[in-house]
């Protein structure tokens, strides 16, 4: 038995609105990230250098923006990318702080990077298995 046409009408119009809400979002993190990168940039300039702390935090927004740029793409969030965001955040701190971290943090944060590593790991191989499994079909 087939849904009233009002039923049918009122999803489709929530698939619209949901997608439009999906692509607006986008933007507007997209233009975030941009934004801020630019800013950030701009007070390296106004310094006359970047220090290493400046540099990972440019390749965090790079991560970020290609993050959206994927996800625009493809309507998957590549999970990957939030990984090396994090370990790049978890290297940043540890770079920047390290001289003022007690010696268990080290150990937590290097901790931290290391399983995150092998998380990317884990992903990279259940996903080359996942297209070995799809050629044979």
């Amino acid at each position: 038995m087939s849904e009233p046409k009002s039923i049918q009408i009122i999803e489709k119009l929530g698939d619209i609105l949901v997608e439009t809400f999906h692509i607006i979002g986008l933007f507007v993190i997209g233009a975030t990230v941009v934004w801020s990168g630019a800013v950030a940039y701009m007070e390296m300039i106004s310094h006359g250098h970047a220090t290493l702390k400046d540099i990972l935090l440019l390749f965090i927004y790079l991560e970020l923006g290609a993050m959206v740029g994927i996800y625009f793409k493809t309507r998957r969030l590549p999970v990957q990318f939030l990984i090396y965001i994090a370990i790049t955040a978890l290297t940043r701190l540890l770079t920047i702080d390290i001289k003022q971290m007690p010696n268990e943090t080290i150990l937590t944060v290097t901790g931290a990077i290391l399983m995150l590593t092998f998380a990317i790991l884990v992903l990279r191989y259940r996903h080359s298995q996942a297209k070995g499994e799809h050629e044979d079909l």
